[in-house]
């Protein structure tokens, strides 16, 4: 009997993914988290189409959410249609809700969504990082080093 086939990367994979936060953001900590979705919502993401380039979660009564996160309309949904810019409730267990809560009130941290993908059971998960600002020398300092390893492993392929 032949092995099942996967499904496409469109349905089980990465959706959308925040580059950006990992320069400007020193990335403390990273957890995965559900998403409160609805149905045009999630037929959306399965086309492969998001962004979360500019959003971010904050806490507010005792839940965290999603501000700013962009999931275009689906197109055959007609009139039944989604907000694209819509808050978004993340599901977190009670213990990392309080963990994430007192990293942004106490230590002044942000929580920074990363990566929007489909787990292998199909279900739309959000990874989440208590992140760090960085200060404009720590992101040249970055670059540097992105420069340099670069540069030694294009030395390291020419000689060897």
């Amino acid at each position: 009997m032949a092995p099942k086939k996967k499904n496409s990367l469109k349905s089980t994979g990465l959706v959308a993914e925040n580059r950006r936060a990992r320069f400007d953001y020193e990335i403390l900590d990273t957890m995965e988290a559900g998403l409160v979705l609805e149905g045009t919502e999630v037929k959306s993401l399965r086309n492969g189409k998001a962004q979360i380039t500019e959003s971010y979660a904050t806490p507010e009564g005792g839940e965290i959410w999603l501000i700013n996160s962009h999931i275009p309309e689906y197109l055959q949904a007609n009139r039944f249609n989604h907000n694209e810019r819509r808050r978004r409730k993340l599901l977190l267990k009670k213990r990392e809700m309080s963990r994430l809560m007192s990293a942004v009130e106490k230590e002044g941290q942000t929580i920074v969504p990363l990566k929007l993908y489909f787990n292998d059971r199909g279900i739309a998960k959000l990874l989440i990082g208590i992140a760090k600002g960085k200060k404009q020398h720590d992101k040249r300092a970055t670059e540097q080093k992105r420069d340099w390893s670069r540069q030694k492993n294009r030395l390291l392929k020419d000689l060897g």
